[in-house]
């Protein structure tokens, strides 16, 4: 797996780091909400499911710091493995979420712009 690949896997599981205590504990701030979805108004009937989704992004973000990790410890083919399939799904999330609400488009980029790097790197 080259370089940019990697650099690429490093920005993604930070994105993902970064979304998880946002969703799974700070939603309850007007600001964390404006952020997230575009809107302060609060939800509170969605707190179980941000929750959730908050460490969904986290068991993302834990996925490519594993495939990383067999990288760099003599299993390189497992490693790109697990690093593919994670951007994959992180390209395919990103696209879902802007297809099904476009005015969350910076998350949605967020999350799938630096997934769909790690692919294409892969592929040159």
């Amino acid at each position: 797996m080259n370089a940019v690949s990697q650099v690429f896997a490093v920005i993604a599981a930070a994105v993902h780091l970064l979304a998880w205590p946002l969703e799974s504990f700070l939603y309850g701030h007007p600001r964390v909400r404006f952020l997230l979805t575009g809107s302060t108004a609060d939800a509170p009937e969605v707190r179980l499911w941000r929750f959730n989704v908050g460490f969904y992004n986290l068991f993302l973000a834990l996925g490519l710091v594993a495939g990383l990790v067999l990288l760099h410890t003599g299993h390189a083919a497992s490693g790109r493995a697990v690093i593919s399939y994670v951007a994959a799904f992180m390209a395919a999330g990103g696209i879902t979420l802007l297809a099904s609400e476009p005015k969350v488009w910076r998350g949605a980029l967020a999350q799938a712009l630096p997934a769909a790097a790690i692919l294409i790197a892969e592929a040159f």
